[in-house]
């Protein structure tokens, strides 16, 4: 098994006993090998959230999206990461910041519906189109 999935498997264990710093390493070193390797991509921008370091999340995820610009899980993943920093903002009493947060939050999630509801035009060409954010369009 080549080096970059052992240590990719090496950080999703870490990952797994909430060891998150490590598991930025060796999701690192996994990186050193393949650098557009989306997955670790997306592990490693969990990873570093999970740590506390939303500021590298977000790098993170918009360099997945910089990959792969329809990745609806990126897009879902950014949306998360601009609402938790909001949430430190908003504690910090950074009204401002967190009112900008909250709307690239809300634009990232938009984004992951209209490629999610694109993708599934494919298979169903009626399917209807994404409601609002938050909202939840149930058929009964």
């Amino acid at each position: 098994m080549s080096e970059r999935i052992e240590h990719y498997k090496q950080g999703l264990g870490h990952f797994g006993q909430n060891e998150f710093k490590e598991a930025i390493e060796c999701y690192n070193r996994a990186l050193e090998e393949d650098p557009d390797w989306v997955d670790c991509l997306h592990a490693l921008a969990m990873a570093q959230m999970n740590s506390g370091d939303g500021d590298a999340a977000v790098a993170t995820g918009l360099r997945i999206v910089e990959l792969d610009p329809n990745d609806a899980f990126a897009h879902t993943s950014l949306s998360i990461f601009y609402m938790r920093l909001s949430n430190d903002a908003e504690k910090a009493g950074e009204e401002a910041e967190a009112k900008r947060l909250i709307e690239l939050a809300e634009k990232e999630g938009a984004e992951a519906r209209m490629i999610s509801w694109k993708e599934e035009l494919k298979e169903n060409p009626d399917a209807p189109p994404p409601g609002p954010a938050g909202g939840m369009n149930v058929v009964q």
